[in-house]
């Protein structure tokens, strides 16, 4: 039996827990995860004996050389295809997920819906599952790190006063392609000295200064796995109030790394980084989670923080990224995937940790 026929039994198992016939598939992720279709239009229906799987002709080929379950090539809309396998096979409750299938499917489809059939939301039987990675999907994410540090690497040796952030972050798109890298795995993130305060900024034309302060946050898609790192670097020496900040959010990422081992919660994860940030006077400048699960999505299950109370189980890939963000003076994060091991963890991302002067 193949890693895709045990994934599609073991959802076909859960089946009869959740009281239902057949779950409407329509997450990418999950689709590419139960079938190995990375297309733009695809639906599967897992029944407690079969999986059903949707696409259109522009992926007849690839379908038919790929796909090892039922196939239908549709010419009409897929959820119209749906809708006539449950009267067919006259399946009754059927389990939809409900931040995937929106709401005009979920209306065509139950109108199309013979009587005595209904819809029940059912969000998390397949991404449970894809929590805890196997060999194989380790490997993948070991080579997508591996890309992506690669092309940190390059690109950093590159980096001069002067370019602009939107040009090095095209310069690490590029060269997560050129070695192997599908796409990056998100939008790039480069900001430069005090736009280091915003968590989530986005490259703009602003140029390098001295004495400025750079943000590096990537990741590569690699085979459909995804990566995540995030690194500093400081033009010139740096100030004692610069290196306070970076030694601080670096000394918060190890404890947090430090507590991730198999039967700890998330939120337990988050508290060791809390907790040294706290001591250090910046836990008021710490605004997002500490990590997240990562995969086939750059944000899977479990989530690294303060409410999240799922055991951390061996085989889990989460990232480590706590940070420190000051308004009008700038930002620190420290970012590496993370696996969950027997015995701890490993931190995949090889890229040193060490304060880089350019």
């Amino acid at each position: 039996m193949t890693e895709l026929e045990q994934r599609r039994r073991t959802v076909q198992t859960a089946l009869a827990g959740h009281k239902i016939d057949a779950l409407l598939v329509s997450s990418p992720a999950n689709i590419r995860y139960l079938t190995g279709y990375a297309g733009s239009n695809g639906l599967a229906l897992v029944t407690p004996s079969e999986t059903h799987f949707f696409t259109d002709p522009r992926y007849a080929l690839e379908a038919s050389a790929t796909i090892t379950c039922k196939l239908h090539i549709a010419k009409r809309p897929l959820i119209e295809e749906v809708a006539g396998i449950v009267k067919r096979k006259k399946l009754k409750k059927i389990g939809v997920e409900p931040a995937w299938l929106n709401l005009d499917q979920h209306q065509k489809l139950k109108d199309l819906l013979p009587l005595g059939a209904s819809l029940k939301p059912l969000p998390g039987i397949v991404d449970t599952l894809r929590m805890t990675k196997s060999q194989a999907e380790i490997d993948h994410i070991r080579k997508s790190v591996r890309v992506n540090s690669e092309a940190y690497a390059r690109t950093l040796r590159r980096v001069r006063l002067g370019m602009k952030e939107r040009d090095i972050a095209a310069e690490l798109d590029y060269q997560m392609r050129l070695h192997g890298a599908e796409k990056p795995a998100f939008d790039t993130i480069v900001a430069a000295g005090a736009r280091t305060a915003l968590p989530h900024a986005q490259p703009t034309d602003k140029r390098l200064e001295e004495n400025d302060l750079l943000l590096i946050d990537m990741g590569a898609c690699l085979d459909g796995y995804m990566s995540d790192m995030t690194r500093m670097a400081f033009l010139g020496p740096p100030t004692k109030r610069v290196k306070t900040l970076y030694d601080a959010v670096l000394e918060a990422q190890m404890a947090a790394i430090e507590a991730v081992k198999p039967g700890v919660t998330a939120a337990r994860v988050d508290g060791a980084a809390r907790e040294v940030l706290k001591r250090r006077g910046l836990d008021r400048q710490f605004v997002h989670s500490t990590g997240h699960g990562l995969g086939l999505e750059i944000h899977e299950s479990p989530r690294i923080g303060k409410k999240d109370h799922t055991k951390l189980t061996a085989g889990m890939v989460i990232t480590i990224e706590p940070g420190a963000y000051i308004d009008s003076f700038g930002g620190v994060r420290i970012e590496d995937t993370v696996l969950v091991t027997p015995n701890g963890c490993e931190i995949l991302t090889p890229t040193t940790k060490e304060f880089v002067h350019l």
